[in-house]
């Protein structure tokens, strides 16, 4: 979505800026714009796997080590 504010005539240019930043305020571009910034990337399927697989390896080593005794 884009804003966009022609410059009216004989209007001054602060007075152009100040529509221009009442149109982009109730538009909401600078409001999605602030939303996506912080959104991640979802990481990819093999990555995901191998982090499972990863736990799962440390889960069964922490059971075995308990029921040895070994952890305190």
């Amino acid at each position: 979505m884009s804003v966009e504010v022609r410059k009216k005539p004989r209007e001054s240019t602060s007075a152009m800026l100040r529509r221009f930043t009442r149109k982009v305020q109730l538009s909401g571009v600078l409001l999605s714009a602030r939303k996506a910034r912080f959104q991640k990337r979802k990481r990819s399927r093999s990555l995901r796997k191998k982090d499972a697989l990863y736990r799962e390896k440390a889960k069964k080593e922490r059971e075995t080590k308990d029921k040895l005794g070994l952890l305190k």
